[in-house]
C-alpha cells in the first residue's frame, strides 16, 4: 500500500473576506497537482473564526463547495476544511461550523462541529453537530474533527467496531493556548493508536487575537513526524505509512482493553 501524502496548509486568513481567502488558497495550492493525496485547510478558512453568520454564512451548495470541487479536480486530490454554512430550519435558518470533505471525483461528505466554543459565544450563533464521520481515502479510514473537539477525547475515541487510521483537526486555535494544542494532539495519538494531523492558522484575526499555528503531524507512538515553527507560513507535505501503523497496533494491542460505552448526543 502506498503512503498517504498529506499536505498541511498553515496560513493567515483575511478577516471575513471569502473572495480574498479563496483566491489566496487557489494560488497557493496550484503547484500541488500530482504531489499530494489530501490537502487540509484551517477551520473557517474562508472567513476566519467569526460569529457573523447572518452576513457570511452560505448554503452547502454555494461558492465554497464549488471552489473545493474545482480545486480537488485540478489537484487530483481530496481537500478538506471548515466554513460557515447556513441551512433552512423549521422555524428559522440554522448555522453550522461545517467541515467539508471534497474528493477529486466530486463526491463529498460533511461534518458539523460537535463542541461549540461557549467561551467565545459560538453556541449563540451555531447549531451543534450530532454525528461523527469516517471517510475512506486510498484504503485509509480518516476521522476529521474541528478545533475545540480536541479537548473532548470521548468524541474522538477509536473503536474496534468502527476504527480509523488518521485523526484530523482543523483549527483556529489561539496562541494563548498553544501548549494545550500541542499536548492534546499527542495525547489523541497515544490513546487512539493512530496518526494525528492538526492544522491551525497563523496571523491575527479581526478581534486582534494572535495565532501561532504550530500545525503538525504525529505518529501513533506520539512521535513528531512534521511540524511548523510558531508563526511560520507555508505548505508542508508528509507521507504516512499505514502498514507501519497496523504493525504497531498488532504488536501493542492496548486498543483491545479500551472501555466500552454508549455515547449520548
Amino acid at each position: 500500500m502506498n503512503p498517504l501524502r498529506v499536505t498541511i496548509c498553515q496560513q493567515p486568513l483575511v478577516w471575513e473576506n471569502r473572495q480574498r481567502n479563496l483566491e489566496h488558497f487557489g494560488n497557493l495550492l496550484s503547484s500541488l497537482n500530482g504531489q499530494t493525496d489530501l490537502v487540509i485547510l484551517p477551520e473557517t478558512f474562508t472567513t476566519g473564526f467569526t460569529t457573523n453568520t447572518s452576513g457570511l454564512a452560505e448554503p452547502l451548495h454555494g461558492e465554497t463547495l464549488e471552489w473545493m470541487r474545482r480545486m480537488a479536480h485540478e489537484l487530483n486530490a481530496s481537500i478538506t476544511g471548515s466554513f460557515l454554512c447556513s441551512e433552512p430550519g423549521i422555524e428559522s435558518v440554522q448555522y453550522f461550523n461545517r467541515l467539508l470533505w471534497m474528493n477529486a471525483d466530486g463526491s463529498y461528505f460533511h461534518y458539523d462541529k460537535r463542541h461549540l466554543f461557549t467561551f467565545a459565544g459560538e453556541h449563540f450563533h451555531f447549531s451543534q453537530g450530532r454525528e461523527r464521520i469516517i471517510v475512506t481515502l486510498k484504503g485509509w479510514r480518516i476521522c476529521p474533527l474541528i478545533c475545540y473537539d480536541l479537548r473532548f477525547p470521548v468524541w474522538s475515541r477509536n473503536t474496534a467496531t468502527d476504527p480509523y487510521d488518521l485523526l484530523i483537526y482543523v483549527a483556529n486555535w489561539p496562541e494563548a493556548r498553544s501548549t494545550a494544542w500541542k499536548d492534546l494532539l499527542v495525547a489523541r495519538a497515544h490513546e487512539n493508536q493512530c496518526y494525528v494531523v492538526g492544522v491551525n492558522r497563523v496571523g491575527t484575526d479581526g478581534k486582534q487575537i494572535p495565532y501561532s499555528g504550530d500545525s503538525r503531524a504525529i505518529g501513533p507512538r506520539g512521535e513528531m513526524l512534521a511540524t511548523f515553527g510558531p508563526h511560520q507560513q507555508g505548505l508542508m507535505t508528509v507521507s504516512l505509512d499505514r502498514p507501519e501503523l497496523l504493525d504497531f497496533r498488532d504488536r501493542f494491542r492496548a486498543w483491545e482493553d479500551a472501555d466500552r460505552f454508549d455515547l449520548r448526543v
